[in-house]
């Protein structure tokens, strides 16, 4: 078969495990001609990486065809049952070392200084780190030593980003001029680590939440930053999250 788009590759991918498009249909909550027009024309861009995701798929290979079709850690065709299910996968751990393909991302932390009650500063944690692919920081154009992790923390992202997520920064993108509006950011707030879409404005900064019900946009001047000692730490390009 001629593999031409992602539909191709998911054929690809199912035909052998027996997955049928009925099982798909449910396991997605879409109908099962759906799946069969994701099969024909491809799948679409928007349920890319949620099908990658379930499915244990690579999503660069599902994508475009680069690398190896299935995830670090998850086996082969022997190891994924008729229903899809995995039955095994391989466990590592800190102690594991990196492949040649994989580096550690550091963690960012809020830090108690000595200088005063409710003190805080934004630094790298000593020890909380996660494991990624340099292939996929390539195709999001970050640099290794550019990439940070951050947990977010309370309800203001929901449903994008629920408490407890981890986010990827790149903070290679910093500065005003980086800032596309509407894009997820990670912010320094006088010591205080938000994620927000920021927006630019004549006279200053937008921050937005996507739970704006509870938190109102907040809009600051260019002299409000600096007395509040508000920085961009960098632009958020992966996040992943338990249900």
């Amino acid at each position: 078969m001629k593999i031409e788009h992602s539909g191709d590759r998911l054929r690809q991918f199912t035909a052998p495990r027996s997955i049928t498009p009925t099982w798909l249909a449910d396991k997605f909550g879409v109908s099962t001609q759906s799946v069969n027009n994701w099969f024909s024309r491809g799948v679409p861009k928007k349920d890319l990486y949620r099908v990658s995701q379930e499915l244990g798929i690579r999503f660069e290979w599902l994508d475009s065809g680069d690398g190896l079709p299935l995830m670090e850690g998850i086996g082969d065709a022997r190891d994924r049952d008729a229903s899809g299910d995995l039955s095994e996968i391989d466990a590592w751990d800190d102690d594991t070392p990196l492949r040649a393909d994989e580096v550690w991302l550091p963690f960012l932390e809020e830090v108690e200084l000595d200088a005063g009650p409710g003190m805080f500063a934004v630094e790298e944690s000593p020890s909380a780190r996660l494991r990624f692919f340099k292939q996929d920081l390539r195709r999001n154009n970050v640099q290794f030593d550019k990439a940070k992790c951050v947990s977010v923390s309370g309800n203001s992202m929901v449903p994008v980003l629920r408490d407890g997520a981890t986010v990827g920064v790149n903070v290679g993108k910093n500065s005003l001029k980086d800032v596309v509006d509407g894009e997820m950011y990670a912010i320094n707030h006088n010591g205080q680590l938000r994620v927000k879409q920021v927006y630019r404005l004549p006279t200053g900064l937008r921050f937005r939440s996507y739970n704006r019900d509870e938190y109102p946009d907040e809009d600051y001047t260019f002299a409000e930053i600096q007395e509040q000692q508000i920085s961009i730490i960098g632009h958020v390009f992966w996040w992943a999250m338990f249900s």
